[in-house]
């Protein structure tokens, strides 16, 4: 059995590991880097759009960051992924690294808020 430091050690670790994938994922549409910009143009996206891209990126997950409304900022980073999905397999691209981001999203997600683990789990129809 965890004690309530580990639980909350690991609750901020993994809490933290999801904020580094999409921030540097936010930095890469702020900078406009000529590779970033490049992967953007690939999928018609201008450079306006892509900064706002990022701008929806840091507010989802500043959601998911807050506690009291990490359920709502999962529910739009799963949004946000399922897009980026959607825009792989419209491009022929490898749609393997957003799946896994997404996979890690739910399972940080699950051990966050057992609330909806326990909705999800145990839900009767």
């Amino acid at each position: 059995m965890q004690s309530e430091k580990t639980k909350k050690i690991i609750y901020w670790v993994l809490t933290s590991l999801v904020a580094f994938i999409f921030v540097g994922s936010a930095v890469g549409k702020f900078t406009a880097n000529e590779e970033a910009l490049k992967m953007a143009s690939s999928f018609g996206i201008d450079a306006t759009t892509n900064t706002f891209l990022g701008i929806v990126e840091i507010v989802c997950l500043l959601l998911f960051v807050i506690p009291r409304t990490g359920i709502l900022g999962t529910l739009l980073l799963t949004a946000y992924m399922g897009g980026a999905i959607a825009t792989h397999l419209e491009h022929g691209i490898s749609i393997v690294a957003p799946c896994i981001i997404q996979s890690f999203l739910f399972a940080v997600a699950f051990y966050r808020f057992p609330d909806l683990r326990t909705k999800l789990l145990n839900s009767k129809s």
